[in-house]
């Protein structure tokens, strides 16, 4: 993660950095954030560019570096630019609509499975089969699109469930068609 931590972060002309000893504040366009700092990791300020310092080259503040850096950086980039999940269903009688804030999912179970998103992340359909997560905060949007996705998560043999837009979902033949093709199973075993 060292590798990551050196790296500079530039601060666009539209955001503005609250330093404090334990944690940054960010403030951009679409709001605000606040990024926990780690013991030992210092920040340099200057002309735009934000530096991520560590105190020595332990294996701790190296992996503290990268990840206290990571932060900031997607920080800044959700309060000027946001970030987004899309997900579709598949299946028939799979759908979703929205109740108030909050997902309500209709995937085959006998009941409904309401989904309430993280702070300072938003849920939409499109319509009933297209669900975005959009927000400020990169592990939010994540977190949601997670418990989504986690739901019905896609099934290897008819493809049926929840999937992010552009996921490979493996497809496996079931046994009918391995005992057709001639295998071990069905009625070319008993011959």
């Amino acid at each position: 993660m060292s590798r990551i931590g050196k790296k500079a972060i530039k601060i666009p002309s539209t955001v503005t950095l609250d330093i404090r000893p334990e944690k940054v504040k960010v403030m951009g366009p679409k709001g605000t954030l606040d990024v926990k700092l780690i013991k030992g990791i210092t920040l340099d300020f200057k002309d735009g560019i934000l530096t991520v310092k560590r105190p020595n080259d332990e294996q701790v503040n190296k992996m503290n570096h990268g990840t206290v850096r990571a932060n900031i950086n997607n920080a800044v980039k959700g309060v000027t630019e946001g970030f987004k999940k899309a997900l579709e269903i598949r299946g028939i009688g799979y759908r979703a609509n929205m109740q108030g804030d909050k997902l309500c999912l209709h995937i085959g179970y006998s009941h409904p499975v309401i989904i309430k998103p993280e702070e300072n992340s938003k849920i939409t359909c499109k319509d009933a089969t297209n669900i975005i997560v959009e927000g400020i905060d990169k592990r939010a949007v994540g977190q949601t699109a997670a418990l989504i996705h986690d739901a019905r998560a896609p099934e290897v043999y008819k493809g049926k469930g929840i999937r992010y837009v552009g996921e490979y979902v493996p497809h496996k033949e079931g046994k009918r068609a391995t005992a057709a093709a001639g295998g071990a199973g069905g009625a070319s075993a008993a011959k």
